[in-house]
């Protein structure tokens, strides 16, 4: 169980949390589709600080002794979702990367073409 210094401290956390996050969307900062994630995180941060009972509940469901390992686990499975996001984003944009480079250097390679039949008596 937490105590109300607690459930109020992160409460505070999570309103700072939830004002950066809806500063970088507003601002263009931050794609919606890559924030759903970080939106997902908040909400289970919130619904920890308003229950703070389900936590317990999940521990035991999932045979963690101690609530504080289990909060730990919980934040650790987040960070790991959120890691795997990026790391797919990245990947995907890597792939565009290189076709834009291909198609690029072949634009490149038709130009001199063209310029060089130009330049052919």
């Amino acid at each position: 169980m937490l105590s109300h210094t607690a459930q109020i401290s992160m409460l505070i956390a999570l309103a700072f949390y939830a004002a950066i996050l809806l500063t970088l969307l507003r601002n263009k900062r931050l794609n919606l589709r890559y924030a759903l994630l970080w939106i997902f995180s908040g909400v289970l941060m919130l619904a920890l600080a308003l229950f703070p009972d389900i936590l317990p509940a999940i521990a035991e469901m999932v045979g963690i002794v101690s609530h504080t390992n289990a909060l730990f686990a919980l934040v650790f499975f987040c960070l790991i979702l959120i890691l795997m996001s990026l790391t797919a984003i990245v990947s995907g944009l890597n792939d565009k990367v290189k076709k834009l480079a291909q198609d690029n250097a072949l634009l490149e390679k038709r130009l001199r073409e063209l310029e060089q039949r130009e330049d052919e008596p």
